[in-house]
């Protein structure tokens, strides 16, 4: 009798839109390696697990994609500014990814800034109408050290259908934050190290920090190359006062270590109402908005010809 109610569930599924299969039991939005690997085993069919960074040719979980993340950002003055909606759509496409696919985002894990990489693709996805995503704590790296299975492999994956519904909820704009700026009302994070948020180092963008910005830097969040516990990361933003705000802004130069703390808080720690601002200082400070920590002209030309002494020696 059990038999044919779970195949009528699972006719069902396949035929009614929008009826989607759960995620595997013990989903989260971030998975050990040991937990990824007992849910391949039992449900590899139906779990797509896309590569990101590394060198993929040379290995990667077995019946793995991979999806570059250059093809996740853009390219000239900001790789942090959105791409349209239709090229990404065309990625998770490629991937054979529905809304209803549960995905895990898979960094090389070289370092805790790689990540960044995995936690931007996730957000981006998160943003397009995924339901189901995760990220491997400790990336690919963290796998090949549980001495767990290794493939050289290219998996033969099937193109998807999906169709791609941009939800806001997560991003906020350049001018969503000018106007944050002048209300002054809400919670601003750079997720940048510290010689960035005071001014004292830059790099695509101008020195200084969006005004009325703290600063907890995106490695608050690791033990080493693998990141906290949700219990840990809430503790940490309780601590540091981001949890009483209306709204919490997560921003970096592009959109990159932002995203780190963006997952940190509004996926573990589960602070509501966090954004990820994608464009971050690159493109505040090209719209001259104001900031904290901006040197003055002579001393911005001094440290610009330390630097360029620096590099040159």
């Amino acid at each position: 009798m059990k038999r044919p109610i779970r195949l009528a569930l699972t006719l069902s599924a396949a035929l009614v839109p929008g009826l989607a299969l759960a995620a595997p039991q013990g989903w989260s939005p971030l998975l050990e390696p040991s937990e990824l690997a007992t849910m391949l085993d039992d449900h590899g069919d139906d779990i797509r697990v896309v590569h990101v960074t590394g060198d993929f040719e040379q290995g990667h979980i077995p019946g793995a994609a991979f999806s570059p993340y250059t093809d996740w950002r853009s390219g000239g003055d900001n790789p942090g500014a959105l791409r349209d909606v239709d090229h990404f759509q065309g990625l998770a496409r490629d991937l054979g990814i529905d809304a209803d696919t549960p995905v895990v985002v898979v960094h090389s894990g070289a370092n805790p800034t790689d990540m960044g990489a995995a936690a931007r693709v996730y957000w981006t996805l998160k943003s397009l109408g995924v339901q189901d995503l995760a990220l491997l704590n400790g990336g690919f790296s963290s796998w090949t050290e549980a001495d767990l299975p290794v493939s050289t492999q290219a998996a033969s994956i099937p193109d998807s259908d999906f169709e791609a519904n941009w939800d806001d909820s997560w991003r906020i704009t350049t001018e969503e934050v000018a106007q944050l700026v002048e209300e002054g009302d809400s919670r601003l994070i750079d997720a940048r190290p510290t010689d960035f948020f005071s001014g004292v180092q830059w790099s695509i963008a101008a020195p200084g920090t969006i005004r009325g910005s703290a600063n907890l830097t995106y490695d608050s969040f690791f033990d080493g190359n693998r990141m906290q516990g949700a219990d840990q990361i809430r503790a940490l933003a309780e601590e540091n006062g981001f949890t009483d705000s209306p709204l919490t802004v997560s921003f970096c130069n592009t959109g990159h270590w932002a995203a780190i703390n963006w997952f940190a808080l509004s996926e573990l720690g589960e602070i509501e109402n966090t954004r990820l601002y994608a464009e971050s200082m690159a493109e505040y400070t090209a719209a001259d908005l104001p900031l904290d920590n901006a040197p003055n002209r002579v001393t911005y030309y001094w440290r610009a010809t330390m630097r360029w002494i620096s590099d040159v020696l």
